[in-house]
């Protein structure tokens, strides 16, 4: 199993840099920060950064959307550190939450997302696309790799996942939704004709290491309210109990009132007060280092090829170093 560090880009930059360069130290293969450009400092400029500092480490963000840039500027950015750096990036990506929301857009829809996974991977690889009907190639680009994996949570855009992506993102860590979820996309590249292995499956959600399990579920909770904005997008669009959404997904948005972005994706978020213990619980991993272990165990025999530690609390650095001298090593013994 692998392993990565997802990280938000607060100043000072040179922080972020630091604890990626700990995080390869310790075994973490993947360095993922979230793009959002008026809450947080420009990822592409950090990710050129950490790639110098370090010598392994694949950076990406988790996740970019086809809004907030156009799609050959975004794949031309890739193709760059590509070339700088060796073929060390991957292209996280889906319709887009805060980045767009932010900035009083709202999120693209999954058509618009399709055409951008499609158009972004030819680019950055040196193949010719078309780009609001104009056919274009970056000329400069030699034997370029961008894998490009899809966020998703609802069935569409699992299937979507499936029949297009190279992986796929799911942020959450609870074992019946990554089950349900992980089958619809092995199903839908199946029925694209794909080999239904050949998606990497990630889990993204906070870690939490320690026996404090009342302090470690107030630092991760607004966890539950970062996936709830996209719950309420499935809820608006399917309704309440659907079929084709999961209760155990939806349910617990019921108190839901509002979102607060400037909290976003930051321990204490008042916003998130409406997410139960046995959410976080469920969509986290916390406790002593053992019981990550054990669930860990359990999502890598449901599929899942890499875990992503959300690391936005007040242990960054223990976690780091926990994951690399107790976890990590316990996963790929």
């Amino acid at each position: 199993m692998d392993f990565g560090l997802v990280l938000q880009t607060d100043p000072p930059a040179s922080a972020v840099v630091g604890l990626m360069r700990r995080a390869e130290r310790n075994g973490f293969r993947y360095g993922w920060t979230f793009d959002s450009a008026v809450l947080w400092q420009e990822p592409f400029v950090i990710y050129s950064r950490i790639l110098e500092h370090t010598t392994e480490l694949i950076v990406g963000p988790m996740v970019t959307n086809p809004g907030t840039r156009t799609w050959e500027v975004t794949a031309s950015t890739f193709a760059t550190l590509n070339e700088m750096y060796g073929n060390r990036t991957v292209c996280g990506i889906g319709r887009g939450d805060s980045a767009m929301r932010v900035a009083g857009r709202p999120p693209n829809t999954l058509a618009r997302l399709g055409e951008a996974i499609d158009v972004i991977r030819e680019l950055a690889e040196g193949r010719e696309a078309s780009v609001d009907g104009n056919p274009i190639r970056l000329p400069w680009v030699r034997d370029g790799k961008l894998p490009v994996w899809m966020a998703a949570y609802g069935p569409k855009a699992l299937a979507m996942a499936g029949a297009k992506a190279d992986g796929f993102i799911l942020q959450l860590a609870d074992p019946y939704l990554t089950e349900t979820m992980v089958d619809a996309v092995r199903t839908a590249a199946s029925d694209a004709g794909r080999d239904p292995d050949s998606v990497t499956i990630c889990v993204a959600a906070p870690a939490y290491v320690g026996d404090d399990l009342a302090h470690a579920r107030d630092q991760c909770r607004w966890f539950g309210g970062m996936v709830g904005n996209h719950v309420a997008d499935l809820v608006s669009r399917y309704g309440e109990h659907s079929d084709l959404v999961p209760d155990a997904l939806t349910t617990y948005i019921k108190q839901r009132e509002g979102y607060d972005y400037s909290h976003h994706g930051r321990a204490g978020n008042p916003s998130t007060d409406f997410v139960p213990d046995d959410i976080v619980d469920r969509f986290c991993l916390l406790g002593p280092a053992e019981a990550h272990i054990e669930k860990l165990r359990t999502l890598r025999a449901l599929g899942v090829d890499q875990f992503a530690v959300y690391n936005m609390h007040d242990a960054k650095e223990t976690t780091i170093d926990t994951y690399g001298s107790e976890i990590i090593p316990a996963l790929n013994s």
